[in-house]
């Protein structure tokens, strides 16, 4: 089940011509998911974001070492998606690194097509990639080296969530059909992080996908960061606010009347007298009395004396 969303700015041009004859705009329609109510937030997102960014760079680095030739990898996608609908977008045939958490029953999963792993492989052992596409699945010397490569991959993923992921994940096992790797319930939420890895002049399209549970440590972390907001902070930060300074003398209430009828000349006795210091105020709160004086070419207050902080109101 589903509804049609339309944008209200397009609803004008719904015909195929406008009164004008000319060509109307195309409406974009979107039609939204009941299933896939659940959406990251932008917060959530955005460090997603980071994180998966940081660890690209650092995978594709470590990548280039080992197999000898410049890899990149940058982030397409990062989205929550239920199980089913991300197994439903895999290839049938590819590789499946699924790896397990520690005292956990939740997977990770890293992809990629095989015939790519095939020639990291090669290239690992001296020879050269043919870029043939073939999907096929390891021998036991071919999973060996694999797993050494996704160990590092893993161990590069954890260090750059920043706590999210557990240490001392491990791979379970690889699988070869996404059909039949079920390592979660089909409406099960899950986090998934679209990759496109370029090595070789061949692009190769690679996917993480992480239980939707790591969210909760993004919010316990903004949790923590508004605990310690503690008063001495929040102290610290209103003393290194910059502040306007006025000095002034004391003012006059005056009619509307007395004022319309000012002109050139006259003169508006104020209540401050001549040897009176001048009131020096943040704003319209006074917090200290000055004299006029000077600091080299320029004018200058002497404060003579301050206002004491006002006592705290007592409770009731």
């Amino acid at each position: 089940m589903g509804f049609v969303v339309i944008d209200d700015s397009a609803r004008s041009g719904v015909s195929a011509e406008t009164a004008s004859g000319a060509p109307s705009a195309t409406i974009e329609i979107e039609a939204y998911d009941f299933g896939r109510s659940a959406t990251l937030s932008r917060e959530h997102a955005r460090a997603l974001e980071l994180a998966f960014e940081t660890f690209s760079r650092q995978w594709a680095a470590d990548l280039s070492a080992k197999i000898r030739v410049r890899a990149t990898v940058t982030v397409e996608n990062v989205a929550m998606q239920a199980y089913g609908e991300y197994a439903q977008s895999l290839p049938t045939t590819t590789t499946l690194v699924v790896c397990a958490f520690p005292d956990s029953a939740e997977r990770m999963i890293v992809q990629f097509p095989s015939s790519a792993a095939t020639a990291w492989i090669v290239q690992m052992v001296g020879g050269r990639a043919t870029g043939a596409n073939e999907e096929r699945t390891f021998t036991p010397i071919e999973q060996a080296l694999v797993g050494s490569l996704m160990t590092d991959a893993i161990a590069l993923l954890t260090g750059t969530m920043g706590g999210l992921l557990p240490q001392r994940i491990t791979i379970a096992g690889i699988q070869y059909s996404s059909q039949f790797a079920q390592v979660a319930a089909a409406n099960e939420p899950v986090i998934v992080a679209q990759l496109s890895m370029r090595l070789g002049g061949r692009t190769v399209p690679t996917s993480i996908m992480l239980p939707a549970s790591i969210l909760s440590g993004i919010t316990s972390r903004v949790s923590e960061a508004d605990r310690s907001a503690t008063p001495g902070l929040v102290r610290r930060q209103v003393e290194q606010s910059p502040v306007e300074l006025s000095l002034r003398l004391a003012s006059r209430s005056v009619v509307p009347r007395d004022v319309l009828g000012l002109s050139v000349g006259d003169i508006l006795p104020l209540p401050h007298a001549a040897d009176r210091p001048l009131l020096l105020l943040v704003g319209e709160q006074q917090v200290a009395t000055a004299a006029v004086g000077t600091a080299g070419a320029r004018l200058a207050c002497v404060v003579t004396s301050t206002v004491p902080d006002p006592a705290p109101e007592e409770s009731a």
